[in-house]
């Protein structure tokens, strides 16, 4: 069974609302992205990642060893349809799988950047939105 490193960095962390489609598989730590992406909240339900040319942070998330059978079958069907696979750049270098914001959805007027903030639970505990 294959298996890819799964950056997550919203409700699919521990205690988020979909962590349950990965929390049997093993939990490889703390990780960041790398300092290349906006972090936005999407009408206050769940964050996305936008990579840019300039103006990038590092975003803080979790890193687990997810199967690609798990990523197909539970993780992406309890995903946001605003959001879509792809592979990003951690802050190490090294690269993991992720969701990212469809291009369709960078105009959406529920998009809030929150790339100055602290992460997704800092930022839901900020707006008193934590679920997590």
């Amino acid at each position: 069974m294959t298996s890819v490193p799964l950056f997550v960095n919203g409700e699919g962390m521990r205690g988020g609302s979909v962590h349950h489609s990965i929390a049997d598989h093993p939990f490889l730590g703390a990780a960041r992205t790398a300092p290349i992406y906006r972090f936005y909240s999407v009408g206050d339900r769940f964050p996305a990642l936008w990579p840019v040319d300039e103006g990038g942070v590092s975003v803080v998330g979790e890193l687990y060893d997810v199967p690609l059978t798990t990523l197909r079958e539970r993780f992406i069907p309890a995903e946001p349809e605003e959001l879509e696979l792809s592979v990003i750049q951690l802050a190490d270098g090294s690269s993991a799988v992720a969701v990212v914001l469809r291009p369709n959805y960078l105009d959406s007027a529920e998009l809030i950047d929150i790339s100055d903030g602290d992460g997704w639970r800092a930022y839901r505990d900020r707006a008193g939105t934590g679920r997590m």
